[in-house]
């Protein structure tokens, strides 16, 4: 234990070990967790409980800012200490719990979980664990690499438990802007007006009187699993990057783009890593999660400054900026994602939105949740909070999987978490589709000619002429609309 991580002494009597703080957490109650996208969670006390209630009838409502790492979520659920999650999670072992209906899945937008609690819709916090770097002299705490939902649950929880992160270095002073929005109806503007305005304070409020107990940890976070660009990620991201070159001969952008929003995982990171060989530069980002492309820009000179709930990053990555967090430290911010995600900032600051689809159909909705409409994959995370609110809304999947029994672009999708209204580009790695100031039908044959695989594009487009033979705004065979789906799940093929 190091004092230099608890400044304020009237806290130094509530250190204990993770299976003692594990025993505050009580059979019924709700748990707030720190953690976004596997970054900031908790590394020991929320295991410590999935251990406790292997052994001990024990089942809690888990709420955090995103997905957990280290397996967290799936030891929880292996152990049947959840019995309800939200409002996001990617672990296999939970999500076949949910499907299974034996542990309750809120799908929310990542930006309304802490405005629910604030506003009382959502069963009050009973305790929550926080990672945090160290605890600061007025009792407030220095978060690591996730900001998330930590604010909300620090302000609103009844009880605190707050695991102190050794591996993460005091010098995380300051990175990030922890401000909180008012509750209604007196809420102010929230004045940022560019990705790298500061507008909060350094530290998340925290009453001390709340803190039951603070376990120190040296457990880095999970690293990201970060996938090398392949032939579709590629072709995905020169489509997109040829997109934006038109749009600036045509001379709706600049070279300097709009503030940019990127989901995680491979091709955004392939989207992401094209610009370093473009002929754009001085870019932003204002995003959910900064990964390894951000870095890697902004150390090729091309990303100015980027703004985030948190860091999911390799293991080399995080070396890099925690190695040489004072070369990076005024070129990034973390902060909570009610902040992050709010859609006023989405709207006023226009940002540009790539998020991922699993699959849309012919008329621009996008599934980005659901495997042939039922079966939860992840969640949808922030893509909505993004997509309603874009200058541009992209949604990029690659056209076919599974050798090519599958195609990812259908006459319906199975389930809709971002409609039409929302959808402005769609790509594939066969082609784009821009979708603005058209009518479905004209919406439609655009994305048939410029998405969709030559497997399918004949079968499609014999859809959509039967359909439009029909009639209708949003020309449908209603009979056949999801016959795609139905014959993957007898064949094995959507051929």
């Amino acid at each position: 234990m190091s004092n230099d991580r608890i400044r304020l002494a009237s806290l130094r009597d509530k250190v204990m070990t993770a299976e003692q703080a594990a025993e505050l957490i009580q059979d019924g109650m709700v748990v707030g967790a720190s953690g976004f996208t596997k970054a900031g969670d908790s590394k020991v006390v929320l295991p410590a409980f999935a251990e406790r209630a292997k052994k001990e009838q024990l089942k809690i409502t888990l709420m955090t800012g995103a997905s957990l790492g280290h397996d967290t979520d799936g030891k929880l659920a292996e152990a049947g200490a959840l019995s309800k999650r939200m409002p996001f999670q990617v672990d296999r072992t939970l999500r076949n719990k949910i499907n299974a209906g034996e542990v309750l899945f809120i799908d929310q937008h990542l930006s309304e979980s802490a405005e629910l609690l604030h506003n009382k819709n959502l069963p009050p916090v009973d305790i929550a664990v926080l990672e945090v770097a160290y605890i600061d002299r007025d009792g407030s705490i220095v978060p690591t690499t996730s900001v998330g939902n930590s604010v909300t649950f620090a302000a609103l929880a009844n009880q605190v438990i707050l695991e102190i992160n050794t591996t993460v270095p005091e010098e995380v002073y300051g990175i990030h802007d922890i401000y909180q929005a008012e509750n209604y109806p007196h809420r102010n503007v929230i004045p940022i007006v560019a990705p790298w305005n500061k507008i909060g304070r350094k530290t998340i409020p925290l009453d001390p009187n709340k803190v039951v107990g603070i376990v120190f940890t040296d457990i880095s976070d999970s690293p990201a699993d970060i996938a090398a660009p392949d032939v579709k990620t590629t072709a995905i991201a020169k489509h997109i990057l040829d997109f934006f070159e038109n749009e600036v001969k045509l001379g709706h952008l600049t070279d300097r783009l709009l503030p940019i929003q990127a989901g995680i995982g491979k091709v955004a990171n392939a989207v992401l890593s094209g610009f370093e060989h473009s002929n754009f530069y001085d870019l932003t980002m204002f995003s959910e999660v900064l990964q390894d492309s951000t870095f890697d820009l902004i150390d090729a000179g091309k990303l100015s400054f980027a703004s985030a709930s948190s860091l999911t990053v390799s293991k080399d990555c995080y070396d890099r900026i925690f190695n040489n967090l004072r070369n990076y430290r005024d070129k990034f911010v973390l902060r909570p994602q009610n902040i992050s995600n709010t859609p006023g900032l989405i709207r006023r600051l226009g940002i540009i939105a790539i998020n991922t689809a699993i699959e849309f159909d012919i008329y621009g909705n996008v599934n980005s949740t659901h495997i042939s409409g039922t079966k939860i994959m992840n969640g949808i995370g922030g893509s909505g909070d993004f997509a309603r609110n874009a200058y541009l809304s992209i949604f990029v999947t690659q056209a076919i999987s599974k050798g090519n029994a599958i195609s990812h672009v259908l006459p319906m999708v199975s389930h809709v978490d971002h409609t039409e209204h929302d959808v402005d580009i769609l790509v594939t790695d066969i082609g784009l589709a821009d979708l603005r100031g058209l009518a479905p039908r004209e919406r439609a044959q655009k994305i048939i000619d410029n998405c969709v695989h030559p497997d399918y594009k004949k079968s499609l487009q014999s859809y959509f002429d039967r359909a439009c033979e029909r009639g209708g705004h949003t020309p449908h065979l209603l009979e056949e609309a999801f016959s795609w789906h139905i014959r993957l799940a007898e064949t094995g093929s959507m051929l």
